[in-house]
């Protein structure tokens, strides 16, 4: 969806690494190699990104580390497009619609990480949770978004990731 509006794969890779969750931040070898694409590519696209204010450049300890701008007034509407790419908002509003009583919804691994993988993980977090409907809902929704869901039912989750749904 965004790629055909987006047409620069290394854009789109970094505003999805960025944007997937404003703690997520990097340098540019880092970049580079996490996303398999070579330095100057990944220099011009954080160049026009920063110089647009979409994301921060920092100096620290001789490395200048980027991290996105959450204070730019469309911040958060690019973490909503970012999601809606992914298909996060599509998992997260089947799986609430009929699953049971699901309290949380946390993003984790790769796509956490904001590396787009191919492999979304979630765990959903809730009682009394309907295993025969995600067991036939994940197919369909993996065919619609083109992109592998694992997905993991528990009572409770102490671990890190991010909160995509929070019924509290």
């Amino acid at each position: 969806m965004l790629n055909n509006i987006i047409t620069s794969k290394t854009r789109l890779q970094l505003l999805v690494k960025f944007f997937i969750s404003a703690a997520n931040s990097g340098y540019l070898r880092g970049l580079a190699i996490e996303m398999n694409e070579n330095t100057n590519a990944i220099r011009k696209e954080l160049n026009n990104l920063s110089e647009a204010g979409y994301i921060l450049r920092e100096d620290i300890k001789s490395k200048i580390m980027y991290r996105a701008n959450n204070q730019h007034p469309l911040f958060s509407l690019l973490q909503q497009i970012v999601k809606k790419h992914l298909g996060i908002d599509q998992i997260v509003a089947q799986i609430v619609e009929r699953m049971g009583d699901v309290t949380q919804i946390v993003l984790i691994g790769d796509y956490a990480k904001g590396i787009d993988s191919g492999c979304i993980e979630i765990i959903v977090i809730g009682n009394n949770l309907n295993q025969e409907y995600i067991k036939q809902l994940l197919p369909k929704i993996e065919k619609e978004i083109n992109k592998k869901i694992k997905c993991q039912l528990l009572e409770e989750y102490q671990g890190k990731g991010i909160i995509v749904f929070d019924a509290k």
